[in-house]
């Protein structure tokens, strides 16, 4: 049986000190190896939280990660450029994002996500833009949408 520590750790800097420290310390584990993993694995995501779990195997001490995907929310701001969503989300844009943007989030996040297709996925995608008050290539994320289902039904 493997225990496991879960942590939120922001991409690329996770360090020896709380929380990861005092949880891996008792366990055994060569908490600096367990850091360099994590930091190596994470700095993709520089600037976000990263979800990671560390399962150590008590009898050798051997670790594996599991490092988890940032929320596509996330993934948009940093695409924008953004530190955060609009409050007024229905009456005023923050920025804007590309749809090739938008379909590499949708792949990126593979299996997190409900639909069966990349068309459906990216739709999805597409609608967190309009909670965050983002445009897709200056169209409206609503209106794009529409325009992607009608096609969609067209074929």
């Amino acid at each position: 049986m493997a225990d496991e520590v879960s942590v939120l750790v922001e991409g690329g800097k996770a360090s020896a000190g709380p929380p990861l420290g005092p949880a891996l310390g008792p366990l055994g584990v060569n908490v600096g190896q367990v850091v360099a993993q994590i930091n190596e694995q994470t700095k993709q995501f520089a600037g976000m939280r990263v979800p990671v779990v560390v399962k150590v195997n008590p009898t050798t001490r051997a670790f594996t990660l599991v490092v988890g995907r940032p929320p596509v929310a996330a993934l948009l701001l940093k695409e924008a450029g953004k530190e955060k969503g609009s409050g007024k989300s229905k009456s005023e844009t923050v920025g804007d994002v590309s749809l090739d943007a938008v379909k590499r989030i949708a792949e990126a996040k593979g299996d997190d996500m409900f639909g069966r297709s990349i068309e459906e996925r990216m739709n999805q995608v597409i609608g967190t833009c309009v909670s965050l008050g983002l445009t897709v290539d200056g169209e409206d994320p609503r209106a794009l949408v529409k325009s992607r289902v009608a096609a969609r039904g067209a074929r």
